[in-house]
């Protein structure tokens, strides 16, 4: 009887979950109206703000300077859309690496467990001044001294190490019931890692591999310290130029445009995920 239908066909508990969702989400509104509409009306009371406000939210200076800005993001993106299929590429070759079972093949093992143990240590921007003015330094003609090259090299091989460490828990992922399964079948070892371990492992770790990607956009900004006049470095020069800070925040926002809608689908393919496997 507690389960009839009422209320258009819906259960007592289902009216009782809508009712709750309803107020959780008033509840949620409110608060948040209430904390926005403080920070509204009180920053500006602040002694400073108008200098501030002058410095960091200047609207003529965000005009003239944004067109500017967006184009110099281009670079960012095409530094980043040659960067992140190589990691995708050399990080899975280390994590394969990592997962070697003969012991012949046992030296690969300890050079990806080295190789990601040191670009994991070491923080990316020391690789990006070490590799960034250190290669270039041997005196190499161009184009092959070029900062965009060395850079890039420098993402690649840093980010490649967090992600092979991603894959690698993809491949842990698999029971070992299915490796065991597939060579009672007689397939090899790289079969086995090819047609029956990689495609499943793959697939896990896209929404912890996107949010590398999103990091990956994000730093590629880190660039600018060796020579690339991209987004943040241009906005350094408008910053001299025009002794204010808004083309920062011009930057900022130009960053947000991109990270949060990237952001969502990241956690929109994870939350898909948990529910596909509960």
């Amino acid at each position: 009887m507690a389960n009839s239908g009422v209320g258009g066909g819906l259960t007592r508990r289902q009216l009782f979950e809508r009712r709750a969702r309803r107020r959780a989400l008033i509840i949620a509104s409110t608060s948040s109206l209430a904390v926005v509409l403080a920070i509204v009306l009180l920053v500006p009371l602040a002694p400073g703000w108008e200098a501030v406000k002058n410095s960091f939210f200047n609207g003529e200076v965000f005009l003239r300077t944004f067109p500017t800005l967006l184009r110099a993001f281009l670079l960012d993106m095409l530094i980043f859309a040659w960067c992140a299929p190589l990691i995708a590429i050399w990080a899975l070759v280390i994590a394969i690496c990592r997962d070697v079972q003969s012991p012949a093949l046992y030296p690969l093992r300890i050079f990806a467990t080295i190789y990601t143990d040191v670009f994991r240590g070491v923080p990316v921007i020391l690789v990006v001044y070490l590799i960034g003015f250190g290669v270039p330094g041997l005196g190499l003609p161009r184009p092959w001294n070029s900062p965009y090259i060395w850079g890039s090299l420098a993402l690649i091989l840093t980010y490649s190490a967090y992600v092979a460490e991603i894959y690698r828990s993809g491949i842990e992922s698999i029971h070992a019931s299915q490796r065991a399964a597939a060579h009672s079948l007689g397939l090899s070892g790289a079969d086995v890692m090819r047609f029956v371990i990689l495609p499943q492992a793959v697939r896990r770790v896209v929404p912890a591999n996107m949010n590398m990607l999103i990091a990956l956009q994000k730093d590629v900004a880190l660039l600018s310290f060796i020579g690339p006049v991209e987004i943040f470095r241009q906005a350094g020069v408008y910053k001299s130029l025009l002794a204010n800070f808004t083309p920062y925040v011009v930057a900022a926002v130009i960053f947000l445009a991109i990270t949060v809608p990237a952001t969502r689908f990241a956690d929109a393919l994870l939350a898909r995920q948990n529910r596909a496997r509960s």
